[in-house]
């Protein structure tokens, strides 16, 4: 038996530079994934966790970001909005399989400015706010056919393109503390580097694949 010696993808790509601004980094990840990733490069899995530690996780869309932070929206009264609200540190894992590279963020968790989710809300589809207006999240749902005849009693009640938002209904703000940006480079000798919070900066510093 012998070792293979052909190199996967990405193997000619340079290591990740640890002077680099982690939030231009991220941006230029970002369109790479938008060019590459056939649906959804802005899918993150989200991780939140109780008041006495007891963790999920489930995958949402990035939906705003900038050197504050990573934005997502949510209803409130779902499960994750209920953890983030009790327990107000959240991680994030963005994961490009196409790229074979991946960004965790570790911070806290603010709410968003009502001004922002009313700007969000309303541009989203007629369907989507709709949608958002009928379902209890989280909530135990009888069939769904339940939730159709929800749906349809909202239409209604909605007739017009304006759907308010409710006010369970908003965004969250990840305040990263730390940033780890992975790639996969040959033999597994992959390259990771983490970004930590100093101050108004980053300290960087490699880490063993």
């Amino acid at each position: 038996m012998s070792l293979t010696t052909e190199l996967p993808p990405g193997a000619s790509r340079e290591p990740i530079p640890e002077d680099a601004d982690p939030y231009a980094l991220f941006e230029a990840w970002m369109a790479e994934a938008v060019a590459g990733e056939l649906n959804d490069p802005n899918a993150m899995c989200l991780a939140t966790a109780t008041a006495e530690g007891r963790p999920s996780a489930r995958m949402v869309l990035l939906k705003g970001r900038d050197e504050r932070g990573f934005v997502f929206y949510t209803n409130e009264m779902s499960r994750k909005g209920g953890e983030l609200l009790s327990n107000q540190h959240a991680a994030l894992l963005f994961h490009w399989k196409s790229s074979r590279r991946q960004v965790r963020v570790e911070g806290k968790v603010e709410r968003v400015t009502a001004a922002e989710s009313d700007a969000y809300f309303a541009s989203r589809s007629r369907g989507s706010r709709i949608s958002a207006v009928s379902s209890d999240q989280s909530r135990p749902l009888a069939s769904r056919a339940a939730f159709e005849a929800r749906v349809r009693e909202t239409e209604a009640a909605n007739p017009g393109e304006e759907v308010p938002r409710p006010p369970h209904w908003g965004g969250f703000r990840v305040l990263p503390e730390r940033i780890e940006f992975w790639q996969d480079m040959p033999f597994r000798m992959h390259d990771r580097v983490l970004f930590e919070r100093e101050g108004q900066g980053w300290r960087a510093g490699r880490l063993y694949p």
